[in-house]
């Protein structure tokens, strides 16, 4: 099992407002690209997301709730079939996304329990708790050429150190996709 974070960020590292749906000055930033770069399986998840789960966190899940089941394409046939763990403490129905079922109990816990690869898509409260519990395994980053100044980062300062190598690096559109994975212990 692993445990794979995959985020569009910006060259300064910022992670929020991607789609400029939470209303920031700079959000949207990853859209004005054009939409071939964001399309699809850009970071090449591939089987992962046939075999695997993915964990979200309530803001992300109920944004992607609104947005991919009415969607008919096949990625988005791939995105509403994958098995979808919710981590929430207020949220009690997730069956406004097929698949979907919220949490009961510790997310890191149930992380670990996980016999499928995980993959956390944003949610970034997620990824902060998995990266506490030291528990990702893979980054695969789509960078876009975009410096915003400010915004959440998806590392920030005063975090425990991680090391990591390079798996692959490639050009997608107008962004780069990077995979980095945990040194081996």
């Amino acid at each position: 099992m692993s445990v794979i974070v995959i985020e569009f960020i910006t060259l300064d590292g910022i992670v929020s407002d991607q789609d400029g749906s939470a209303g920031t000055s700079t959000g949207g930033w990853a859209f004005r690209h054009g939409p071939e770069t964001v399309a699809g399986d850009k970071f090449r998840l591939g089987r992962t997301l046939d075999d695997g789960v993915m964990v979200l966190g309530r803001s992300t899940w109920q944004l992607f709730s609104r947005l991919w089941p009415g969607r008919d394409d096949p990625f988005a046939a791939r995105m509403n079939a994958v098995p979808k763990l919710v981590a929430s403490r207020t949220l009690t129905d997730a069956s406004a996304w097929a698949n979907s079922t919220v949490i009961d109990g510790d997310l890191v816990d149930a992380v670990k329990r996980e016999p499928r690869d995980v993959i956390i898509t944003g949610s970034l409260s997620v990824v902060r708790a998995l990266m506490a519990g030291d528990l990702i395994d893979e980054y695969r980053l789509l960078t876009f050429p975009t410096i915003l100044g400010g915004g959440e980062r998806l590392f920030p300062s005063g975090g425990s150190p991680a090391y990591l190598e390079c798996l692959s690096a490639e050009r997608v559109g107008a962004a780069v996709l990077t995979r980095y994975g945990r040194v081996a212990r």
